[in-house]
């Protein structure tokens, strides 16, 4: 029996409809098109990023990138925490490619900002000294929010490569997404983000609890375990279980290695 309109899940929409390219997001690195997707009476705004339209990148293996989108989608959804906009992998005008909910930003919400300050204020977290000309530098500083602090450990897990203020979404109705997670899951420790203002600290109850919850659904066998190696290598999805265990055992927020750029570039 088919869902209705009204009760058709946005997963199924977005795998199901048929997709139709409406323009070109045209400041991405990578092929990503603006589409309208609609099936049995329902539509959306979608995000449309082809495999075939990937720029190849000298670490990571080329035509992975759609399939990292999903698998960080999937760990997500098993957070519980919902943030990242539902995102399948399926065939498309263009091939095969991930299909994501197109999430209009709020143009108000400030989650990152410059201050002259040496110190962060209150309600915001310091990142680091950030160079505004050749005389003057200022702080960069994120705010201090349970959601984005929910999407640290999240890219923490994944261990997101590329986590810049541009891939922020905070949506009118208060909630926080987090999109383009092309650069995630490598075997190696490649995380770099906007987000370190908890660099050290103790993960907070609510984090612990995920990742307990978290490391039990990527046992061998596990759905979410299965899952992942539809869409990761063997050694990738090892890589994961290994991070969730690491942030168990350390139980603090991970700090930069200093064997990569912590910061990415731009960082917007």
């Amino acid at each position: 029996m088919s869902s209705s309109p009204e009760t058709l899940p946005i997963a199924e929409l977005l795998a199901r409809g048929e997709l139709t390219v409406r323009g070109r997001v045209g400041e991405a690195s990578n092929a990503v098109l603006y589409c309208s997707v609609a099936h049995e009476g329902r539509e959306a705004t979608c995000v449309y990023k082809p495999v075939a339209g990937e720029r190849p990148l000298w670490d990571f293996p080329d035509g992975t990138l759609a399939q990292r989108e999903v698998a960080a989608y999937e760990i997500s959804e098993a957070t519980g925490w919902g943030l990242i906009p539902p995102t399948v992998l399926r065939d498309g005008p263009y091939g095969e490619g991930m299909v994501q909910l197109w999430i209009e930003a709020d143009p108000q919400a400030r989650l990152l900002a410059l201050t002259e300050d040496e110190e962060a204020g209150e309600g915001w977290k310091a990142v680091g000294p950030a160079q505004i000309d050749e005389e003057r530098t200022a702080l960069l500083v994120h705010a201090d929010t349970p959601e984005l602090r929910r999407l640290a450990v999240l890219d923490a897990v994944i261990n997101n490569g590329d986590r810049k203020g541009g891939h922020l979404l905070p949506s009118p109705d208060g909630r926080l997404y987090g999109i383009d997670h092309g650069v995630t899951f490598h075997v190696d420790d490649k995380l770099r983000t906007l987000l370190w203002g908890w660099a050290g600290e103790e993960l907070p109850g609510e984090a612990a609890a995920v990742l307990e919850a978290l490391e039990a659904s990527l046992e061998p066998g596990a759905p979410l375990a299965e899952r992942l190696a539809e869409l990761l290598t063997e050694a990738e999805v090892t890589a994961v279980r290994a991070r969730v265990a690491a942030l168990r055992a350390s139980g603090r927020h991970p700090v930069p290695s200093g064997q990569w750029p912590a910061i990415p570039w731009p960082p917007v």
